[in-house]
């Protein structure tokens, strides 16, 4: 694997918290946050987050797959049937993957798409995908990976051999694009839509709007549809933009295939 290798050391200054070391020598590249889906246990960092499911319930049952490395928020958790582990207490088990993806994030200078939209999120992925792989090395969100915890396990598959990154991300309700954007930190910022989806979770569309383009503060370049935007009364990201609309006005403007004055427009 050419993953990088991190010391128990450096995870536990990225995560914070407590550590209680048992095995000082041991080297973290893979993440695990399923206990159904274990793999590289000897190098693996099982996170024990509260979802549907608690994932301290399944400590015992990724130990037994060979796991001695976990992140736990549980201060009264009984670490005494687990030997020979590295255990790191935190505040928050999400929080700490979150940041130490973030961390991880940092060591690569290469360009990074970030996506996000109501809708059509994982098709434009898959088809800038389809588009830019003849000429670069990708790394991208895999299926529909654009979650709290789907883009920070996205996000640490990159490496040193990627020269572009392709990340989505999907938000439900606010304060949670924050948390997504400070992983990705994409450096070209794509808007596919605004939709119906999630709007339970905003007051209105202008929240809406707002809380999904906190993906792309600092991004070199926000791509987007005026559509969408038009009557949007926040200031939009980047610093430099590029629009584009079907029959209205933008930086591209996109007709129906018709024949004027002997030439096709578009």
């Amino acid at each position: 694997m050419n993953h990088i290798l991190y010391t128990v050391d450096e995870v536990t200054q990225t995560i914070g918290g407590k550590a209680f070391i048992g095995r000082p020598d041991s080297g973290i590249r893979t993440i695990l946050t399923d206990s159904r889906k274990i793999t590289d246990s000897e190098q693996g960092l099982f996170f024990a987050i509260k979802g549907r499911r608690d994932g301290h319930i399944f400590i015992k049952d990724v130990f037994k797959s060979g796991v001695k490395n976990f992140v736990i928020d549980e201060a009264d958790f009984d670490r005494s049937a687990f030997t020979d582990c590295n255990f790191f207490l935190v505040d928050n088990s999400l929080a700490a993957l979150q940041d130490l993806a973030q961390h991880h994030r940092l060591k690569f200078t290469y360009p990074v798409i970030g996506i996000t939209g109501s809708n059509g999120k994982t098709v434009v992925k898959e088809w800038l995908y389809q588009l830019l792989a003849p000429e670069n090395n990708i790394v991208r969100s895999p299926k529909s990976y654009n979650s709290q915890i789907g883009v920070p396990l996205s996000v640490w598959e990159m490496n040193a051999e990627n020269d572009l990154a392709i990340f989505e991300a999907g938000i439900s309700r606010p304060g949670e694009m924050e948390n997504l954007a400070r992983v990705i930190r994409p450096t070209i910022g794509i808007l596919t839509n605004i939709g119906e989806a999630h709007n339970e979770g905003f007051e209105n569309t202008d929240e809406k709007i707002a809380e999904k383009l906190k993906l792309f503060e600092g991004v070199d370049i926000f791509i987007y549809s005026s559509k969408y935007l038009d009557e949007y009364t926040g200031e939009l990201p980047g610093k430099n933009r590029f629009s584009w609309c079907y029959r209205a006005k933008a930086d591209l403007e996109v007709f129906d295939d018709e024949v004027l004055d002997g030439k096709f427009q578009f």
